[in-house]
């Protein structure tokens, strides 16, 4: 069959966890013993200048069995942060856009007769940029800001998060004392990133089951465990909030290893963020589980204390800003995928295959053949 392409525009807006920090939190930081501690780091995204970027995905499916099927997520959002532009696609098998049909999550789907070898490429362009809040400043991006309907949305119990029993339970406690949303929200982002850690051991960005991390105490996890406990927290108390699930595209600017993406080979760079609607100030950018992630994994010791020098400027900026070499696909949370024969996904963050033996495992981009790079296209 002869491949085909096609391109499209984007025009869409598109208590077994203890109150009490785990010790581990209250030991001093560990430093080797032949070098003194860490000197203090630069990181504080302030909103500037457009980056453009074309981020291209490609799945090869070597010996499907019988008739198979191929979901590749699109750039959806379009906000004050980033701009969603066109994208274009090639393939052997039959392609169309679809959609979530909730949340506005858009994807390429491609279906292979049986006996085909499947590939499938998509080609998206988006434009990305810091993010910071002025904090003593209301908001005036009219991006910002969210009617009843929207802000009602943003606090509904999903599968994977719960808003009620410990999950409901553990917010109360963390927010005790709190009166403001800013409030409450500083609350849910500090108690996060004090009692949950990032965990290496975890599969890809992890599975975001929250109710069960809270019951079993365990809270060790990765973006997608992490900042969905954060969203189902705020949800649990009445604050909007949202997983934003994307992909690392550059290095940081800040010279954080942890916070880069490698343009070239972008497979393993997919990361979750997260949003909380304020009052005041509209969406506001969060991400505890990026604190967590140069705790555990920018230095070779474990850093233990967000007082640390190397944490300290990331824990600070990361409530209210996210730096702009990163890419949002979606906010949806239980995807349902047009033409898929198994159930719904708790999120669309990577490529998704079937074929007639069932889903193919997506954390496993080696054995599934899928490769994501970036291009930044400078003025």
């Amino acid at each position: 069959m002869t491949p085909v392409r096609r391109s499209l525009l984007q025009g869409g807006a598109a208590l077994g966890a203890l109150m009490v920090a785990p010790t581990w939190l209250h030991a001093q930081t560990t430093t080797s013993s032949s070098s003194s501690a860490p000197a203090e780091r630069r990181f504080a995204p302030q909103v500037g200048a457009w980056r453009t970027f074309e981020v291209t995905t490609r799945v090869d499916l070597a010996d499907p069995v019988g008739a198979s099927r191929i979901w590749l997520p699109v750039p959806s959002v379009n906000t004050d942060w980033q701009r969603s532009l066109e994208s274009s696609y090639r393939s052997n098998g039959k392609s169309q856009m679809g959609s979530d049909g909730v949340e506005g999550a858009r994807m390429l789907f491609t279906e292979f007769a049986d006996g085909v070898k499947p590939f499938v490429e998509i080609t998206s362009r988006v434009q990305t940029r810091n993010r910071s809040t002025e904090w003593n400043a209301p908001a005036v991006a009219a991006f910002a800001r969210a009617d009843a309907a929207t802000q009602h949305f943003y606090t509904r119990s999903t599968k994977l998060l719960p808003t009620s029993g410990i999950v409901r339970t553990t917010a109360l406690k963390a927010t005790q004392g709190a009166k403001t949303d800013a409030q409450k929200a500083r609350a849910i982002y500090d108690w996060v990133v004090q009692n949950a850690w990032r965990e290496p051991k975890v599969r890809g960005c992890g599975e975001g089951d929250i109710k069960t991390m809270l019951e079993t105490g365990n809270l060790g996890g990765k973006c997608a465990d992490i900042n969905a406990l954060f969203v189902g927290l705020c949800r649990s108390v009445g604050l909007p909030a949202r997983d934003v699930y994307g992909i690392r595209l550059a290095p940081s600017a800040f010279g954080y290893k942890e916070l880069s993406g490698n343009p070239t080979s972008l497979k393993g760079a997919q990361h979750c963020r997260a949003e909380v609607y304020l009052q005041a100030h509209g969406w506001v950018a969060m991400d505890p589980a990026d604190v967590a992630k140069v705790m555990r994994m920018e230095t070779p010791e474990w850093i233990k204390k967000t007082d640390n020098p190397v944490v300290a400027p990331v824990n600070q900026h990361l409530f209210g800003g996210w730096e702009g070499n990163w890419m949002a696909w979606n906010t949806s949370h239980d995807v349902q995928l047009p033409g898929a024969k198994e159930g719904r996904l708790g999120f669309l963050m990577y490529p998704v295959a079937e074929t007639s033996e069932g889903r193919l495992d997506s954390y496993a981009p080696d054995s599934f053949k899928y490769s994501i790079t970036s291009r930044e296209i400078l003025a």
